[in-house]
């Protein structure tokens, strides 16, 4: 068993500290980014706990390989797939699902990867059916005594990785911890799988998955809607609705607010006696810096020249 904690003032590292998902991370909200990711390696799976001090919408791409659960922990307002999702929910995804996550304000969510394979087989022979790969992910109510016992072993894993406790080196630790963490999973999935499915919206999802690859590759070439549309597929008023439901916000401030967070990612790596805040601007083709200067402000609580000099290099 390994685990530990680690604390991130940047989203990009923290991101990629998230090993078992591609995150990528668009905030939305003003102020400075503090996160703090507990995770714990068991044999067959794997434990996030993520606190984020910020709003934000996250494009999360799974590995087909393993089966994912997701759930809010402490969030006011969580958006998964376009669906509202309460404290106490487990949002059970299917194999490689490409997925919008959108919190408003500051939030706590986990994460657990867990063996495909062993993940059927165990739960195969507790309830005698197999929840390793759903055909489309679900949103599960479970039963207030099964989420109960379910949270309460995710706080014990949790506790465990936040002090490197000596126990925690211990195999039968780790078996008993994995093979109660298994077994509550299972009996929260049994119970609450009348749960809302999401294959209502694979369509949208599908045009979702489209729209950030389009942006990734026209992303030097800050594209117009039309060109946008044109490369997904889709008419406008799809695409409008789609972003509206998965994002909360139009595709063209969506594309904008990405933009920004990469220039402020790049005052902050940046040397402020070697770079000015125009270099930065036009390198992220922001041709008016005064118009610049005003959105940066209203989106993140400060001006870019804060954040040039404010911030610790990388």
């Amino acid at each position: 068993m390994a685990g530990g904690t680690q604390i991130f003032t940047d989203p990009d590292g923290y991101a990629a500290a998230i090993g078992d998902a591609r995150l990528n991370l668009t905030m939305t909200g003003a102020g400075a980014f503090r996160a703090e990711l507990t995770w714990m390696q068991l044999q067959h799976l794997k434990i996030y706990r993520c606190c984020e001090s910020l709003s934000r919408i996250g494009y999360i791409s799974l590995s087909p390989k393993m089966t994912f659960l997701s759930f809010p922990i402490n969030a006011t307002s969580a958006i998964f797939s376009g669906f509202s999702v309460r404290n106490g929910d487990i949002i059970f995804h299917s194999p490689g699902e490409r997925m919008h996550q959108r919190f408003i304000g500051g939030c706590q969510w986990g994460l657990i990867a867990l063996t495909a394979q062993h993940f059927a087989d165990c739960s195969k022979a507790l309830v005698g059916r197999s929840f390793a790969s759903p055909g489309a992910s679900s949103v599960i109510h479970p039963s207030r005594t099964e989420i109960v016992r379910f949270r309460r072993l995710f706080r014990q894993a949790c506790h465990l990785a936040e002090g490197r406790r000596k126990i925690a080196e211990h195999p039968e630790v780790a078996r008993a911890l994995e093979h109660d963490m298994l077994h509550a999973i299972i009996h929260c999935l049994a119970g609450g799988i009348s749960g809302e499915t999401i294959k209502a919206r694979c369509h949208h999802a599908a045009v979702m998955a489209r729209f950030e690859e389009a942006l990734s590759k026209l992303a030097d070439d800050r594209p117009n809607m039309a060109r946008l549309c044109a490369e997904i597929g889709v008419a406008e008023r799809t695409l409008r609705m789609c972003c509206a439901e998965f994002l909360g916000i139009s595709p063209t401030r969506y594309l904008l607010l990405q933009r920004l967070n990469k220039a402020r990612a790049a005052l902050q790596r940046a040397n402020p006696s070697t770079t000015s805040v125009a270099e930065i601007a036009r390198d992220h083709q922001f041709l008016e810096l005064g118009r610049f200067a005003v959105t940066y402000r209203i989106t993140f609580g400060e001006s870019p020249s804060v954040t040039l000099h404010r911030h610790p290099r990388t």
